[in-house]
């Protein structure tokens, strides 16, 4: 029976556009590498197994709804589901179309239109559903107190293990690319130096109003601040771990990579809730493709983390840490077993208090133009034969072994105490020789005459105290510092493995940092910008963090292409993509986590 032409006139104002000047067709090789990339990932897979059994219409397959999203991502830089209808049914080959499940011909009237889109949409918001913790009502604001017990729900133990699950399918999204690059060599010369840092993820929904009783659209969602910013962005937070490389000090910037920095870790949450421990979860999730450690470089969010969620997890992971400090953590930290803790190094008890508070109070602008500052950067300068020399590197518990600066084959200070406790035993029998040939640069700095002397107090040379009286720094051959410094937060907080400051920790901080903002530039470009909301509007912690992790994926294999097309001339192949090695076993899976830790709270939403 044929419709009334009210309501096909009706159904044509609400079905999803399409703009025939528009479709071109995308050819079935970039579909096929695409959806080889995905199933690479093994998503859909263990989406398929968290929703078997479940009730209701199926839908869409997951595989076909992130095949959409992925397209729409790489294509358009939109991962929106309207999006991926439009390309699913109107821009696909008939080869294409049958590899996703999708109907051989096109949706001609409206109410086929609206009947294709909507079993898409069904299709997203059975992932989404799964893979909520607490399941709400994401059209319409709730009162604030339902709203805060289903924002609970994601910080008791069920929540968080659904919100670990959540971020491992995220991560496995974004570290395909990576694997695929790695895989094929294209690795080779990153030396494993990461950056961390957040960026804010803004959100269509607005915050909660004074003047009204009730919660924003989005219940995780909070206030995210940068660095030296006033004015906060309402959404989440996104970590992300980009591959970086150091320079050697004093080498220049603007030398072609020999790798595609890629974006290599992504952790999506709640603004300041959890920093520390999300770059943990995506460094471990990295550790896992086999690559090595090198530096972790991140800025004064992390510096300020509780060293169990940041600092020492990292250490243990065999990074090493590159660090900024506020204002009042500048200059003296702290000790450990006697040896004071300068800007995040360990140095001899009787460093110059002039060198120990040169940087006490010392504000950001002085830190960016130390060049500038010769005062500065000559005590910068002469701190360096203070610090203790490293006897031992880290072990696989993080642990490193530190020696006092006068000790060893190559002192770099002249010390009373020291040659008192342990005498030095000449290697050639007789005085050292009094002729120094002046061209010669080492006999110079190794001479005891260039070598800064330590000033004891004067009560010393009186009356020299016993070995065990004075600090351990001083009495023994060295002293071990755990990765968890055990019982000096500060010393686990701060400590640092380059120097403050110094030549190189400029060189492998700065790099590093600029590498972040560089992919932070790049994934909120034009093509690819995830800090437009509007690109993603789906609501929900979980929505945005499948769309983010798309767009991320698309972007990363974008930052491939080109890498390798400006490099070699040549294009990622349908044969790169099907020689790849499957994707390595995940962690040992569990029971899928409760809905939540407690009874939901009551609501009208769906």
């Amino acid at each position: 029976m044929a419709r009334p032409a009210a309501d096909e006139t009706a159904a044509r104002a609400l079905r999803p556009r399409v703009r025939p000047g528009k479709i071109t067709k995308i050819e079935d090789s970039k579909v096929g590498q695409l959806l080889t990339l995905l199933d690479r990932s093994a998503v859909p897979q263990q989406l398929e197994e968290l929703l078997a059994g479940r009730p209701g219409p199926a839908g869409v397959r997951p595989r076909t709804v992130l095949a959409g999203l992925l397209l729409a991502a790489y294509y358009t830089g939109r991962a929106t589901i309207a999006e991926a209808w439009r390309i699913l049914h109107f821009r696909l080959k008939p080869k294409a179309r049958t590899r996703l499940g999708i109907p051989a011909e096109a949706p001609t009237t409206a109410r086929e239109c609206i009947a294709a889109s909507r079993r898409l949409y069904r299709g997203f918001d059975r992932i989404t559903t799964v893979l909520d913790p607490a399941r709400c009502d994401r059209r319409s604001r709730l009162p604030q107190d339902i709203a805060d017990a289903y924002a609970d729900a994601w910080n008791v133990p069920s929540g968080r293990q659904a919100a670990e699950r959540l971020q491992q399918l995220a991560n496995q999204l974004v570290l395909t690319p990576v694997r695929l690059a790695h895989k094929h060599g294209h690795l080779r010369g990153w030396r494993g130096d990461v950056g961390v840092d957040a960026t804010s993820i803004p959100v269509l929904s607005h915050p909660a109003s004074d003047r009204t009783p009730t919660a924003p659209v989005e219940i995780t969602a909070g206030w995210h601040y940068s660095g030296g910013s006033g004015e906060g962005t309402f959404g989440y937070s996104a970590t992300f771990v980009v591959a970086a490389h150091r320079r050697r000090p004093g080498e220049s910037a603007g030398k072609p990579t020999a790798y595609p920095q890629m974006c290599v870790g992504l952790v999506l949450d709640t603004p300041t809730v959890r920093t520390g421990r999300n770059a943990v979860l995506a460094l471990e999730e990295l550790s896992e493709l086999g690559v090595p450690a090198g530096t972790c470089a991140a800025d004064r969010a992390y510096t300020g983390c509780s060293p169990e969620n940041f600092q020492i997890p990292v250490r243990r992971l065999g990074y090493r840490l590159a660090l900024d400090y506020k204002v009042n953590d500048r200059g003296q930290q702290g000790s450990w077993q006697g040896a004071l803790l300068v800007d995040g190094s360990l140095a001899c008890p009787h460093m110059p208090a002039a060198l120990v508070q040169a940087t006490h109070g010392l504000d950001d602008k002085a830190v960016r133009e130390i060049r500038d500052n010769q005062q500065l950067t000559e005590h910068i300068t002469a701190r360096e034969p203070h610090y203790l020399k490293t006897k031992q590197g880290p072990d696989a518990r993080g642990a490193i072994r530190l020696q006092c600066p006068a000790a060893g084959p190559s002192p770099s200070v002249n010390c009373a105490r020291r040659d008192r406790l342990r005498p030095r035993t000449p290697r050639t029998p007789g005085p050292p020789s009094a002729v120094v040939d002046f061209s010669d640069r080492r006999q110079r700095a190794a001479h005891p005459a260039a070598r800064p002397t330590v000033q004891l107090p004067q009560n010393e040379w009186l009356s020299p105290p016993p070995a065990d009286e004075l600090p351990r720094v001083c009495s023994k051959s060295d002293i071990t510092v755990p990765a968890d410094a055990a019982g000096d937060l500060k010393t686990a907080k701060f400590r640092q493995d380059s120097h403050y400051l110094s030549d190189d920790w400029i060189a492998a901080y700065k790099p590093i940092r600029s590498h972040n903002e560089g992919i932070h530039g790049r994934l909120k470009g034009d093509e690819i910008d995830i800090g437009n909301p509007k690109h993603r509007p789906a609501p929900g912690q979980v929505a945005q963090t499948f769309l983010v992790a798309l767009l991320v994926t698309a972007g990363n294999l974008d930052i491939l292409e080109t890498w390798l097309y400006q490099r070699t001339g040549t294009q990622l192949t349908d044969s790169v993509f099907d020689n790849t090695d499957p994707q390595p076993p995940t962690r040992p899976e569990t029971e899928p986590p409760a809905q939540t830790g407690r009874p939901p709270p009551p609501t009208t939403g769906r």
